[in-house]
């Protein structure tokens, strides 16, 4: 299977990867002249020859566009400041799992030293994204939004669209399981998951959400960790919203 990169734009029939993904193209895949890879520009897909792999840029001659598949389910993800290991492992697997865009958010019980150095990082994060979007062939990576405020964040995420669902993930005893919203509600263009930290949501970012007119949901009796929530959750949305 051909191997997939983003550009920043295409000029004309020509394309020109830089930086590290020039790098790892030409110093790992040892790219050379002739070779064939994918190319994206987010918008369409292309695939493209080498003509010259450079030291700092490998330089790609277009050849023909390329039939490009995408889903008709956009998914939104609200994920809560945890562990940046977490955080970030779960950025990834988001990725793969199809999430369109995705907030950081500064939940109450996140630690405040990690929502102080969440800005910093936004940067690595973007690459974690477009690295994992490549890998998994998607035409573009997820969008990332600024770190926000659970109420702004849940206020913000609310589409327009009256058949998209809105998920608030919860370990409240009387929390509906996640199926009991998903099953009836076929076909869905749109769904926002909002997913808490290490010790869940407090009781005024539950009643934020359930003023954004977000569904208190539950995976089961147990207690995951937000890592595995995001993988757990996204698969069912999957299962029940793809239609192939």
């Amino acid at each position: 299977m051909r191997r997939r990169f983003f550009v920043e734009r295409f000029d004309g029939r020509r394309a020109t990867l830089t930086g590290e993904a020039a790098h790892h193209a030409g110093r790992v895949l040892r790219a050379s002249a002739g070779q064939l890879y994918e190319l994206s520009d987010g918008q369409t897909l292309w695939l493209a020859r080498v003509d010259a792999a450079k030291r700092d840029a490998v330089e790609f001659s277009l050849l023909e566009p390329l039939l490009v598949t995408e889903s008709a389910l956009t998914t939104a993800l609200l994920l809560s400041i945890v562990k940046f290991d977490r955080f970030e492992w779960a950025l990834e697997k988001a990725t793969e799992l199809g999430v369109s865009e995705i907030t950081p958010v500064a939940a109450a019980r996140s630690e405040k030293a990690l929502v102080a150095a969440a800005a910093k990082r936004a940067g690595r994060w973007q690459k974690i994204l477009a690295e994992s979007a490549q890998q998994s062939r998607r035409l573009r990576a997820p969008v990332l939004h600024p770190l926000a405020r659970p109420a702004e964040a849940l206020r913000s995420a609310t589409p327009g669209s009256p058949r998209a669902v809105l998920l608030f993930l919860s370990d409240s005893l009387g929390a509906p399981p996640l199926r009991s919203l998903l099953e009836p509600r076929r076909p869905c263009p749109h769904a926002v998951l909002a997913i808490g930290p290490e010790g869940g949501w407090t009781e005024e970012e539950r009643a934020a959400a359930l003023a954004a007119d977000f569904a208190e949901v539950s995976l089961g009796s147990t207690i995951l960790r937000t890592e595995t929530a995001v993988i757990a959750a996204l698969a069912v949305i999957q299962y029940a919203f793809l239609e192939s």
